[in-house]
């Protein structure tokens, strides 16, 4: 006989563990996480926690402050001699590795009472019922957030159509032992990708390479950012390269009976921005609203309005990433508006109104745009 619990959530990464939390603290009773590894679970990803994203893991009850991490007052754009600088007008974020955010979420989820079960394969899914390494279990509620790669998209039919070969783009990820230079994440600009890096500690930083095509290598891709490379000469690396992609995973929705997407598996557009721990921890309490109302409908509603802008956004800086001409265009003309990219990133991190941004400032921006 299969056993039976309220709420069973696959995948034990942030994502599946702050849904985990935050259904807990709503009043869910019995809350399983299945995960196949065994922590402390590493991935690639650039580990940096805008402001909003922070402030969410704080009302799940995770000690932010008490972590090792780094903050960070903004971001920094570099293309070729071209810098521009802008800063959040509300919060800092987080530079944090993905195992320490990871642990901090473990010792959460205990302390809250989630079940964890740790090296447990989930192996097919029949309606409520989940054959599992461990055994059969049934429950109410079935949360997805195994991933970019996600097989319960895939098994309950919610996943969209593949993107074209050539237009899929992909990710590796490398720390290195250095002082950060910045309190700012870097963006650096080349017309073969970009390269992002976030200080993770007061002695570490983590760099993270972003391309369009078939698959590179870490070594291959650094030399097409000169300065960053000088930056790094002689600084040892701290940890294993791990990669991701495609990145791109198009969803036809997020929920399907009792079941919904969270995270990464319930679509994802690119990594461009670095919103997407944010957008994780955004959904998971969305989420949680909705499974304690007993309405997935209103998570479906709520995961289109979390998303809409992010996802907006995200389109039009990779259709700067495609274009390198008008993108240098673009930086240049940020350049000469930094206080219109601080207000941008304030959009960006929910703690300014679009209208903030302004109609001169728009103008102003296109005019430099056309003319630049």
């Amino acid at each position: 006989m299969a056993e039976r619990v309220d709420v069973v959530v696959v995948g034990g990464g942030p994502a599946g563990l702050a849904s985990a939390i935050a259904l807990k603290t709503a009043g869910l009773d019995r809350v399983r996480v299945l995960e196949r590894f065994r922590p402390p679970i590493d991935k690639a990803c650039g580990e940096g926690l805008m402001p909003d994203g922070a402030e969410v893991l704080r009302q799940l009850g995770v000690a932010v402050e008490r972590l090792r991490a780094f903050p960070f007052r903004g971001i920094r754009y570099v293309d070729g001699p071209v810098l521009v600088e802008g800063t959040f007008p509300r919060g800092t974020g987080l530079g944090i590795r993905r195992p320490v955010l990871h642990q901090a979420l473990i010792d959460r989820a205990l302390e809250v009472g989630v079940e964890l079960a740790w090296h447990t394969r989930v192996e097919a899914l029949e309606g409520d019922r989940l054959e599992t390494s461990a055994g059969a279990i049934t429950a109410r509620w079935i949360i997805a957030a195994d991933g970019l790669g996600s097989r319960l998209r895939s098994w309950a039919g919610l996943g969209g159509p593949a993107q074209p070969a050539a237009e899929r783009r992909f990710g590796v990820r490398r720390h290195f032992q250095v002082e950060p230079w910045t309190d700012l994440v870097e963006v650096h600009w080349h017309d073969a990708g970009e390269a992002y890096v976030t200080p993770v500690a007061p002695d570490e930083v983590g760099v993270a390479l972003l391309w369009r095509g078939g698959p590179s290598r870490f070594d291959r891709m650094l030399p097409c950012f000169p300065a960053l490379a000088e930056r790094l000469a002689g600084a040892e690396p701290v940890s294993k390269d791990r990669g991701a992609g495609p990145l791109l995973q198009k969803v036809r929705r997020v929920t399907r009976g009792r079941l919904a997407l969270v995270g990464d598996a319930s679509g994802y557009v690119d990594a461009i921005t670095g919103e997407g721990m944010s957008l994780a921890f955004h959904q998971a309490r969305a989420l949680a609203e909705a499974i304690a109302a007993g309405d997935l409908a209103r998570y479906e509603r709520a995961h289109r309005r979390i998303g809409r802008l992010p996802d907006a956004l995200t389109r039009l800086v990779l259709a700067l990433e495609r274009r390198p001409r008008l993108r240098r265009r673009a930086i240049a003309a940020l350049a000469a508006e930094p206080e219109l990219f601080s207000r941008l990133l304030g959009v960006h991190s929910r703690s300014l109104p679009l209208s903030h941004v302004g109609l001169p400032g728009a103008a102003r921006l296109a005019w430099r745009l056309a003319t630049g």
